[in-house]
């Protein structure tokens, strides 16, 4: 049974590490920072995200039964296309997303909401058995695996909608799903690593996902240069 205490302990250890991320990336756009309100909106999106994501997860599961390579990338479509989702009713569809470096910031901003209670779930298993050290463990690894993967994906996105920011809206939208199916690659690939190639795979995951975090750095320094 989860308790009052339980939900708060979880919501505290999924969020604050989200929050850690969010500050960290949001210092890359520190010259022309975006609304607020803005930001909270399509952080709060990002969290409901989960909600949807997990509901339809539930009729993947009911339908192919086990980790089938098809049910993995079913799910991770769900996610990825969820927060974009998330993202576009959170601020890309704001007069605020007016310079290049914005579609990055609001992808990131829906997968770190996506990521705060999505973690929160994970942490709050252990809780209620009372098992506090796994929980940490497990929030930790989240903190610095899963919660950047989702970063990534969403960062390739929001990269996708910079280095298109200059041209017509039509030629935008096949940025935008020509990166969306990166993304659902990128994650697809992520999770089946871990799944089927235990303590290799995992390493092998966690190092392509920390690559990716450099590329996204170097993609933000290139969209701050993009003439308007």
């Amino acid at each position: 049974m989860i308790n009052l205490e339980t939900a708060t302990y979880a919501l505290f250890g999924g969020i604050l590490p989200a929050l850690v991320w969010l500050v960290f990336w949001l210092r890359e756009d520190k010259k022309n920072p975006e609304p607020k309100k803005l930001i909270l909106r399509t952080f709060l999106f990002g969290m409901g995200a989960v909600v949807i994501v997990l509901f339809f997860q539930k009729w993947v599961d009911i339908l192919f039964p086990g980790t089938t390579l098809l049910a993995i990338i079913l799910w991770v479509v769900l996610e990825e296309t969820f927060k974009f989702v998330a993202a576009f009713l959170g601020g890309l569809k704001s007069t605020e997303d007016n310079e290049p470096i914005d579609p990055i910031i609001y992808m990131i901003t829906a997968a770190l909401g996506f990521v705060a209670l999505e973690n929160a779930l994970f942490v709050v298993g252990p809780l209620i058995g009372k098992d506090v050290v796994t929980s940490v463990i497990t929030g930790n690894l989240r903190f610095i695996g899963a919660s950047l993967l989702h970063v990534v994906s969403s960062g390739i996105i929001g990269v996708s909608l910079a280095f298109s920011f200059l041209k017509p809206r039509g030629q935008r939208v096949i940025f935008a799903v020509l990166a969306l199916i990166l993304a659902i690659i990128l994650h697809s690939g992520f999770n089946l690593a871990i799944i089927h190639w235990d303590n290799d795979g995992a390493m092998f995951a966690f190092g392509l996902v920390w690559i990716g975090v450099i590329l996204l750095l170097l993609a933000f320094e290139k969209a701050k240069m993009i003439a308007r």
